[in-house]
């Protein structure tokens, strides 16, 4: 197997389940696919920024355990990213309150950009920087994707440029072909839709290739369309078909619904 080197850029968040739970787990869209480039046995860079808290040094601790190298990891006055989550008696989640602290105001800097434009493939989570990033390595020759389903502003979301845009129908097949169509038309090389239940499609504008779920006992689908992305794009990287690149999506995220979130790891007390 070919080894590539990743990285992933933006969001973490630590998600607090409130009482009577009381457990915290750390994910985020672009920790998450960095744990698992190198759960994959890639060579992993998560850039990103967390607090001087004891959150910000628990995601440290969970990427680090994971492999993910942390060079990039900037500390910030602000706080770590966290979401308050309840959980009802009938098992759905509310988050009830969302803060991106270090998160918000993170931008990579000029020793960021050099070793990023060093990578096989770099992958951009929730991340404010009006599409600098992407533009920026874009241009540099560099192969880019992003989620552009992450809860974000419009003008951070721009698919110009990307090798292969991510995006999410929901639990709505309908509406598949159509992001399909709009993500390449929008600049994108390749456009990959998930639709929950209803599976994935993918498109570079020639070829369109559609996958269905792998059934699996579902513990929690939190990080799953994450773990999509990271088993994606090792596929993609090493020249798969869309197809092939589907499924390995697919079977990573099967894996990553039969434990409690976007990878393995102990629930933390808040």
């Amino acid at each position: 197997m070919t080894r590539f080197r990743f990285a992933a850029i933006g969001d973490n968040c630590v998600d607090r389940f409130q009482p009577p739970v009381s457990r915290a787990l750390i994910g985020g869209n672009a920790l998450n696919v960095a744990v698992q480039l190198s759960l994959m046995g890639h060579e992993a860079h998560y850039f990103g920024a967390v607090g001087h808290d004891p959150d910000g040094l628990r995601t440290r601790e969970a990427l680090e355990a994971n492999g993910v190298q942390t060079g990039h990891l900037i500390l910030s006055d602000r706080q770590t990213a966290y979401t308050d989550v309840v959980v009802t008696e009938t098992g759905d989640r509310i988050f009830a309150h969302e803060e991106f602290g270090a998160c918000r105001t993170y931008l990579p800097d000029e020793r960021d950009m050099a070793a990023l434009l060093t990578m096989d493939h770099v992958h951009i989570g929730w991340i404010r920087d009006g599409g600098r990033t992407r533009r920026a390595l874009a241009a540099a020759g560099v192969s880019v994707s992003q989620d552009i389903s992450v809860q974000n502003d419009p003008e951070h979301l721009g698919v110009e440029g990307l090798s292969v845009a991510f995006g999410s129908a929901g639990d709505d097949p309908a509406r598949i072909q159509a992001m399909l169509a709009d993500l390449l038309a929008g600049g994108a090389a390749r456009a990959v839709v998930t639709a929950g239940a209803s599976g994935s499609a993918a498109s570079d504008g020639r070829v369109e290739a559609r996958a269905g779920i792998t059934p699996v006992e579902v513990v929690d689908t939190t990080g799953a369309g994450d773990s999509f992305i990271a088993g994606f794009l090792v596929a993609y990287r090493a020249g798969a078909s869309l197809e092939a690149a589907l499924f390995s999506g697919r079977d990573r995220a099967a894996l990553t619904c039969g434990h409690l979130g976007g990878f393995p790891q102990p629930l933390l007390p808040l």
